[in-house]
């Protein structure tokens, strides 16, 4: 394209540049996922995944069973709005207990992000473990990945139904075992397992057990890496954590390209090529089916497979290991990496000040606490002596994992009445409900239509004596 420059007169050569925009057809734009044969690898990253997976699969299974007391040690009852850890007891009134709980739970994934980059999606989130186990039912029941994908090719034959119908069996035994085990968590474990399997179970537990028996069927054994993908919100914003220093799964690009096969004899340098003998074994082994070789993805959930696997071949060639390896930016850079840096430091002191308060909150927590209703009736009323009377309901809600007794008592007044019981026997976390009345001589009130008063709550014990004040008011009748 030309122009002409109005005072030279002179064209001027103005570049174009054509730009090809890719269209996807139609079919390609709606196409389903490939399915992903993982393939079975050993080395260091996955013994130590394997170990960690182990872990937190017993603790997941048996921690509901624990006692403590002659309770359930952890147990979230939500019907009974009452959330119990070994000795402590927690009420909707200690919800600031567990806000802090959760608030310190991010912020350690954070601090733990910032350094060791998606670690958690790769060794601790239950939908990479739960993966995994019915992975291995696949491998154990079906065969290697060549052997299941030559499965899925073959028309359904008796060897081919036999083996899925006894993979989907486990896998749905497996969901159900998984279901009553995290249901446990909310309601009595061992009557939860009883009513299940004796067919006794009220309509509302069977519903929750078979919808998260479906959900761990669906999540682990169809979608598996759909939900890393394009479900979880981790994987979207995990990258605003990461810097230049933090470890993740990455390919030495400048050791590995030009990538090609070789044989074992044959020098790469003399073949112009780099370490990578293009083996594709990392995309085999990868849970989500990506290659690493393309650089940082938010797929990558950095499970450390594909190191394995590399340095697999790596030892295969006589070559160094680490061509895939945990690293940072600023290593492949050839920079120095800073391991204590001002994020990290950050995020540190943040969880040292909402760990100590956590704690201080903790240790002032008050064993007893108290609500008071007044009668909805009327404020006040004068009974037959002349003296003013008013009606409240006491509740009162003992915190601790012990049966107690407390004495009950009224100051802001002189000389009252106390209708009602004073001395009160409340069993370990539960709530005692207590109705009383309250009549005053109204010359005590000295005219006043609403006077300050508090009730007090006394440990009656011999060894400690905690005393819990709430304010309420006193009503004259006008």
């Amino acid at each position: 394209m030309k122009s002409e420059d109005k005072k030279s007169g002179v064209g001027i050569q103005i570049p174009v540049k054509n730009i090809k925009i890719h269209q996807p057809k139609t079919d390609e734009q709606y196409k389903p996922r490939d399915q992903i044969y993982v393939r079975k690898v050993q080395g260091f990253f996955q013994q130590l995944r394997q170990k960690m997976n182990f872990i937190f699969l017993i603790g997941f299974a048996i921690i509901p069973w624990f006692q403590y007391n002659g309770h359930q040690a952890i147990l979230f009852d939500i019907a009974e709005q009452r959330f119990t850890f070994w000795g402590l007891t927690l009420w909707p009134q200690d919800l600031t207990l567990l806000a802090w709980l959760f608030i310190i739970g991010a912020f350690l994934l954070f601090f733990v992000t910032t350094f060791l980059g998606r670690v958690w999606c790769g060794y601790l989130c239950p939908q990479t473990v739960w993966t995994f186990i019915f992975i291995w039912f696949e491998e154990k029941i079906e065969g290697t990945a060549n052997q299941r994908k030559k499965l899925d090719s073959q028309k359904l034959d008796f060897n081919k139904f036999w083996r899925k119908a006894l993979k989907h069996f486990c896998w749905l035994m497996f969901s159900i075992l998984t279901a009553l085990t995290f249901v446990g968590y909310f309601v009595p474990v061992e009557q939860a397992f009883m009513d299940f399997f004796t067919f006794n179970a009220s309509l509302g537990l069977a519903s929750v057990v078979w919808f998260f028996t479906f959900c761990t069927y669906g999540n682990a054994g169809w979608m598996r890496e759909i939900m890393c993908l394009h479900m979880c919100p981790y994987a979207r914003f995990q990258s605003a954590m990461f810097d230049k220093d933090t470890l993740t799964v990455t390919y030495d690009y400048n050791r590995g390209e030009s990538r090609g096969p070789r044989s074992r004899k044959q020098d790469p340098k003399d073949l112009g090529l780099g370490d990578c003998i293009d083996c594709n074994l990392c995309v085999h082994v990868c849970p989500t089916g990506i290659d690493i070789r393309n650089g940082l993805q938010y797929e990558c959930i950095n499970c450390g497979a594909c190191v394995d696997a590399c340095d697999g071949v790596m030892d295969r060639m006589n070559y160094d290991r680490g061509l895939i390896r945990y690293t940072t930016e600023h290593e492949l850079e050839g920079k120095k990496v800073h391991i204590i840096r001002p994020k990290l430091i950050g995020y540190a002191l943040v969880l040292i000040i909402m760990g100590s308060l956590l704690v201080f909150e903790i240790m002032h927590r008050e064993p007893v606490s108290m609500d008071i209703i007044r009668d909805r009736t009327e404020l006040a009323k004068e009974n037959f002596n002349g003296e003013i009377e008013n009606v409240y309901t006491l509740k009162i809600l003992n915190k601790s994992q012990t049966d107690n007794y407390y004495r009950l008592s009224m100051k802001g007044i002189d000389n009252i009445t106390w209708n009602g019981d004073q001395e009160v026997f409340v069993k370990a976390a539960s709530v005692y409900t207590l109705p009383i009345s309250i009549t005053v001589d109204p010359y005590e009130l000295e005219g006043a239509y609403m006077t300050d008063i508090t009730f007090v709550i006394e440990l009656i014990s011999d060894e400690d004596e905690v005393v819990v004040e709430h304010e309420s008011r006193f009503f004259n009748k006008r």
